[in-house]
């Protein structure tokens, strides 16, 4: 059985999209460049804030178009009230019980640290975080296994005792790099090769078959 839940968070423990995507088309305009629907900003996701805004970019990809449309977005993201991005359904249900059930807790993605901390505090200020592992400007970011890696010595176990919970490629390939388990949702952001990904152990429906493990 397991002893550490390592969760990704957009996706995985958060509908967070609308909020994103909303931004994403405020800057796009303010910059003159075509805005993005809900399929096309999908895609884009998983990786860090500067991978995210290339993709969206598209054509328009290059490092000043990039900057200044990543600086417009966090500049609207952060000064927004972020009304639209709440956690999934049962997300807290299944932190609490967890938690009651002694397993650590620990969330790893590729958002911004500060944002991470916003929300936690925000939803699940009763949940014990052993690490909350975010996107910083020290450390590579997923998939590299650096946060993992981070998270598994703070809590004091094995690789072969953590499980990582995610929603899309990148949380694949950051649980192979790291060398522990991979579960997938459904809920989330992924798609059918993901959830047939040969490397998970399974892909799941609803969060009620996540405890299991532990």
């Amino acid at each position: 059985m397991k002893r550490l839940a390592i969760f990704d968070f957009d996706g995985t423990l958060f509908d967070s999209i609308h909020d994103v995507l909303i931004c994403f088309n405020k800057a796009l305009a303010i910059h003159d460049f075509p805005s993005l629907t809900r399929e096309e900003l999908i895609p884009c996701l998983g990786g860090n804030i500067d991978e995210i805004v290339a993709l969206v970019l598209k054509d328009n990809n290059n490092p000043q178009n990039v900057e200044s449309v990543k600086e417009t977005y966090l500049d609207l993201y952060y000064s927004s009230e972020k009304e639209l991005t709440v956690p999934f359904p049962k997300a807290h249900d299944l932190l609490r019980k967890l938690q009651d059930d002694g397993v650590i807790l620990a969330i790893n993605s590729n958002r911004l640290s500060d944002s991470l901390e916003h929300f936690v505090n925000r939803f699940f200020r009763d949940i014990d975080f052993v690490l909350i592992e975010g996107h910083n400007l020290v450390d590579p970011s997923k998939p590299h296994p650096c946060g993992v890696q981070k998270i598994i010595k703070k809590a004091e176990v094995m690789p072969e005792d953590a499980i990582y919970i995610g929603d899309s490629n990148t949380d694949i390939v950051t649980a192979k790099n790291a060398g522990i388990d991979c579960v997938v949702v459904k809920w989330g952001y992924g798609n059918e090769n993901d959830w047939q990904n040969e490397y998970i152990l399974e892909s799941v429906d609803d969060m009620c078959e996540i405890p299991k493990y532990f």
